[in-house]
């Protein structure tokens, strides 16, 4: 196995990170104006992410950084081709911050209500805009021999990005209602249990209408799973997980079903990237202009170091946001303290 290999792997890892920690946070943001009713009830839901939410984005600039070393072309390219889209993310990323740093500074009631729509619609927005270039990226894009890509932003919205930004939005909602499942209690704590199972049909539905569209519509991509059939180990793990939760939310197991839940986007980010492998970003100009793991990556010498940086470092990022994540555990209590 290469080096280029490996930080793709690595790669893939980083933003399966980010998907399912900062997954649950744009979830609960979508579903605040839907399940809380009070201002009470949303300033629980708020700080049931309060404590994490910002080290979980995180995970989305070590993404940046990772793609910027180990393969610069692709980095370049989307980043030059995606530039609107991009300044887009990083404007509703900062409305997100703001709506919930300001929130509760005022009590007055259409200050508080500004705030909480902001909040909502700034996680519907950035969940959209990452499976829109999540959906680009999976059709192709018009790339020519240099790695350059002539795309607009109409041009990304094209129907199959739409449908897997739709897909993203279910995939999240869900993802956050099981966490939320796990922090809140009483009569949010009900509609909350009543609603994910809904989500978890739409999602259903959604995804396995993306996945036949995706195997019909790409011949490149259903032919990868036909020529390594092994890697049907990913989408069958995604459905496994999928069930697994649907039946421990159930049984009102919560944890558990939040972490097959975590499975799940984990595997079906890796269902992705082993259709795509060894294509990055395909282009739909000309098969030869594909960014690939090998054609895209930096020297050697450059992955090397960034291995023996990845492999001192990261340990200490998991034992982080473990034990973040192991001292705020447990339902959510508001304070003076609380947003």
């Amino acid at each position: 196995m290469s080096l280029s290999e490996i930080w793709f792997g690595l790669y893939i890892v980083i933003i399966a990170g980010y998907a399912i920690l900062d997954g649950f946070d744009l979830g609960v943001g979508m579903l605040s104006p839907f399940v809380a009713h009070t201002d009470t009830e949303r300033r629980i839901m708020l700080n049931a992410i309060g404590p994490v939410w910002d080290g979980n984005e995180v995970w989305l600039v070590l993404g940046g950084g990772a793609l910027f070393a180990a393969f610069p072309v692709v980095y370049a390219s989307l980043f030059s081709g995606f530039y609107l889209a991009m300044m887009l993310v990083l404007l509703v990323l900062i409305l997100r911050t703001v709506a919930i740093e300001f929130r509760s500074k005022r009590e007055s009631r259409r200050w508080r209500s500004f705030w909480d729509w902001v909040f909502s619609l700034s996680s519907f927005g950035i969940t959209v805009l990452l499976g829109v270039a999540l959906g680009n990226v999976i059709r192709g894009v018009a790339l020519d021999q240099n790695g350059v890509m002539d795309v607009g932003l109409a041009g990304l919205l094209n129907p199959y990005s739409l449908a897997v930004a739709v897909t993203a939005v279910a995939m999240f909602s869900l993802h956050g209602g099981i966490f939320l499942s796990q922090k809140v209690e009483g009569e949010l704590l009900e509609r909350i249990t009543a609603l994910v199972p809904r989500l978890m049909a739409a999602f259903f539905v959604l995804m396995t209408a993306l996945v036949g569209w995706t195997l019909v519509r790409s011949e490149a991509f259903a032919q990868n799973y036909r020529d390594r059939p092994w890697i049907a180990v990913f989408p069958a793990l995604a459905l496994l997980a999928v069930l697994t939760a649907w039946r421990q939310i159930r049984r009102a197991h919560h944890f558990t079903a939040f972490l097959a839940s975590a499975v799940m986007i984990a595997s079906l980010l890796g269902a992705v990237a082993a259709g795509l492998y060894p294509v990055m970003i395909p282009s739909s100009t000309d098969a030869a202009y594909s960014l690939t793991v090998h054609n895209a990556a930096a020297a050697d010498e450059t992955l090397t170091v960034m291995l023996v940086f990845a492999v001192i470092g990261m340990p200490f990022v998991l034992l982080y946001t473990a034990g973040v994540y192991y001292f705020f555990r447990g339902r959510v209590r508001l304070d003076d303290e609380s947003y």
